[in-house]
């Protein structure tokens, strides 16, 4: 599992990259994540979506608001 500093500048790396790519403000964007498998995902210990790169996750993150 990444330390607490590294997730922490991970999550910011991605929040930022879904608002970028959605054209919505990072708070939104935030929202958006906070609130979405993908994050229950991601501080998962066994499921290792944290070792992936950050686009290969947002792509995750907007095929799940796809298909909500």
């Amino acid at each position: 599992m990444l330390s607490d500093l590294l997730m922490w500048n991970k999550i910011g790396r991605i929040v930022m990259l879904v608002a970028k790519r959605l054209h919505i403000s990072p708070i939104m964007a935030m929202d958006i994540f906070y609130t979405s498998k993908t994050n229950e995902r991601l501080h998962d210990p066994n499921d290792y979506l944290y070792l992936m790169g950050d686009l290969y996750i947002v792509d995750d993150l907007i095929l799940e608001i796809q298909n909500r």
